[in-house]
């Protein structure tokens, strides 16, 4: 007989209406206090499991907020529909006209999981060299 699995490492399971395995794990409770649970299958045992400990391993390192699909163009326009509640409409105004004009062009089509602080900062510096006056000056004098 096999050994349980410890706690707080997902489950496995044979489903046999796909032919396939599949890996759980819960990874706690959502505002709503709805269990948050992701899944992984694989053809064999071995490959569910590589899974399941990719999924622990993402939720750990703090990259299970984002779904796999979710873009950066997505994420900013959650952020500018919901995110602003309370702000000034000018203020909305100017962060909608910014990320529309910057950030989307430039980062929107990647995706949020993707997304490294090494691009982020590629980007700000590329944004640096024409949108800062520090750079304009500089420019100037050299």
């Amino acid at each position: 007989m096999a050994a349980r699995r410890s706690r707080g490492d997902g489950g496995l399971h044979f489903d046999s209406a796909r032919q396939r395995w599949i890996a759980t794990a819960s990874l706690g409770y959502d505002p709503a206090g709805k269990r948050i649970i992701k899944r992984g299958s694989g053809r064999t045992k071995t490959e569910a499991k590589a899974k399941l400990k990719q999924v622990l391993r993402d939720h750990e390192d703090g990259l299970a907020i984002a779904p796999e699909g979710v873009t950066v163009a997505q994420a900013v326009n959650d952020w500018l529909g919901h995110g602003l509640n309370g702000r000034d409409r000018g203020t909305i105004t100017n962060y909608t006209i910014l990320c529309q004009t910057h950030v989307i062009p430039a980062l929107g089509a990647r995706k949020l999981r993707d997304l490294r602080a090494s691009d982020i900062d590629k980007w700000l510096a590329a944004k640096a060299e024409t949108l800062t006056t520090w750079c304009a000056i500089a420019g100037c004098l050299a």
